[in-house]
C-alpha cells in the first residue's frame, strides 16, 4: 500500500527545497495535497558539489523546520534528489544465452543480461562513480527488437539489452547522504534531479514522441532526453543562470546584486542599455543551447524530437528564453508549468518541479513503465530494489 504522506528534499546550488505531500483524493481521483514546504538559501555548494557540510546541514535544518511548522508534522525520512556536474549517464549493451531447455526467458535471465551490460561499462565511465538508476532502453530476442520492456515469458535462444546507467560521483553522493542524515533525516531513496523533474513536467505523450527536459539552475544545466516513454540520455553542464548574472555585472558595470535584479527584470529606476542587456543574455543562453545541441548530436537526436525542449528551473523565467531555444535547437520550445492541486499557488511553479516529483514518486505504487532500478543508499550499505516510477 502506498504511503499516505511523502517528503522530498532538493538540495540545489542556489536553494534548498523541502516538501510534504499527502496522498489525497478528490471526487474519487488522485489529488495530492501539499501539507507544507520549506525553503532556504544553499550555502557551501559549488556546481552541485557539497564544499561545506556544516553550512549545508544548517541550511537544510532551516528548510525542514519551515516544512514541519507548516505541515504540523515531524519529518523523519525523505526521498532526496542528487544533481550537479557529478551526475552523468552511459548507455551499455549486454547479451546472454537463455538457460532453460524450453527457451523461455525468466526473470533470472533478465537480471543476468542487465548485469552483463553493467560489466561492459568502460572503467573511465565507472571509476569513482555509483550507479543510482539502471534503465533498460531496448531488448532484443535473437536479434529482433521486442515491443515493450518485459521479455520474461517470451522464448528465444539469445537475449540482448541496451541499458542506460545514471551515475554520480561516489564522494558527492556520500557527502549528500551525510548532510541529510546529520540533519536528523533518514534517506529513503536517492533520485537523479532530472528524472524527478521529468515526472511532473513532461506528459506521457511528450515522452513517447521524443522530448528533452532542460533544468536551468544557478550553476548547472541538466538535461534528460526521452523517447518511446523511456529516458535515453542524461547530462549536466557546468553553466547556469549565475553565469548570466556575472556577465551582466561585467557588461553593464553594475554590482552583482543589481545584476541579479536586472536579470529578473525587477530593478526599478536603473539606467542601462536594453539592447546591450539583450546581447549579454542572448550570448550566454546561446552557449547553453550550443552545449545541449552538441549532446543531442552526439546521441543522434538533434532536430529530431517532435515534442521539443521543455525548460524548467530557476533560470526558466528569463524573457525570450523560448524563442532562443527554438531558434538554437530547431525544436519546439516551451516553459514547463506545474499544477499543485490548487491548495498552494505561490510556489514559483517549475522551480519546485524536482521536489514535487520526489514526493509523487514516494506516494506512487504503480509499476515502473520503463523498469527503472533505484539504488537505496545509507551510510553503510547500498542495496538495489525495484521502485515505482509514475507513468
Amino acid at each position: 500500500m502506498a504511503r499516505t504522506v511523502s517528503v522530498g528534499i532538493d538540495i540545489g546550488t542556489y536553494h534548498i527545497k523541502v516538501m510534504v505531500l499527502e496522498n489525497a483524493t478528490q471526487n474519487g481521483k488522485p489529488a495530492p495535497k501539499i501539507l507544507g514546504t520549506g525553503f532556504a538559501e544553499s550555502k557551501g555548494l559549488r556546481h552541485g558539489y557539497i564544499m561545506n557540510k556544516a553550512e549545508n546541514v544548517a541550511a537544510l535544518t532551516k528548510a525542514v523546520r519551515q516544512a514541519e511548522k507548516m505541515s504540523g508534522m515531524k519529518i523523519r525520512r525523505a526521498i532526496v534528489s542528487v544533481g550537479g556536474i557529478g551526475l552523468s549517464s552511459f548507455a551499455s549493451t549486454g547479451a546472454t544465452m537463455i538457460s532453460r531447455a524450453d527457451l523461455e526467458i525468466t526473470d533470472l535471465d533478465v537480471e543476468k543480461v542487465a548485469s552483463t551490460s553493467q560489466n561492459e561499462i568502460p572503467p573511465a565511465h565507472s571509476q569513482n562513480r555509483k550507479i543510482i538508476h539502471r534503465i533498460p532502453i531496448q531488448y532484443k530476442i535473437d536479434g529482433k527488437t521486442i515491443v515493450g520492456l518485459r521479455p520474461s515469458g517470451m522464448k528465444g535462444t539469445k537475449l540482448e539489452v541496451k541499458t542506460l546507467f545514471i551515475t554520480c560521483l561516489e564522494q558527492h553522493l556520500d557527502d549528500l547522504v551525510d548532510v541529510v542524515e546529520e540533519a536528523g533525516i533518514e534517506v529513503l531513496d536517492i533520485v537523479a534531479s532530472p528524472i524527478a523533474a521529468s515526472l511532473v513536467t513532461l506528459t506521457k505523450t511528450q515522452k513517447i514522441a521524443g522530448a528533452v527536459l532542460a533544468n536551468i539552475g544557478a550553476e548547472t544545466v541538466s538535461i534528460v532526453v526521452y523517447e518511446n516513454d523511456i529516458p535515453i540520455s542524461l547530462e549536466v553542464f557546468p553553466l547556469g543562470s549565475n553565469d548570466i548574472t556575472n556577465d551582466i555585472a561585467l557588461g553593464l558595470k553594475v554590482p552583482l546584486e543589481d545584476a541579479e535584479q536586472i536579470k529578473k527584470g525587477s530593478l526599478i529606476g536603473a539606467e542601462y542599455s536594453k539592447r546591450k542587456l539583450e546581447e549579454i543574455v542572448t550570448a550566454r543562453l546561446s552557449d547553453i543551447f550550443d552545449l545541449i545541441d552538441a549532446h543531442l548530436k552526439k546521441i543522434g537526436r538533434n532536430g529530431l524530437l517532435p515534442a521539443g525542449i521543455i525548460i524548467t528551473g530557476g533560470g526558466s523565467r528569463l524573457a525570450t528564453l523560448e524563442d532562443l531555444a527554438k531558434a538554437a535547437l530547431n525544436l519546439p520550445s516551451r516553459i514547463a508549468t506545474l499544477s499543485f492541486g490548487g491548495n498552494i499557488r505561490d510556489l514559483g511553479d517549475s522551480v519546485w518541479s524536482v521536489v514535487y516529483g520526489l514526493c509523487l514518486l514516494g506516494l506512487s505504487e504503480e509499476e515502473s513503465p520503463f523498469g527503472a532500478t533505484l539504488v537505496h543508499h545509507t551510510k553503510n550499505k547500498a542495496i538495489e530494489w525495484i521502485k515505482q516510477f509514475l507513468p
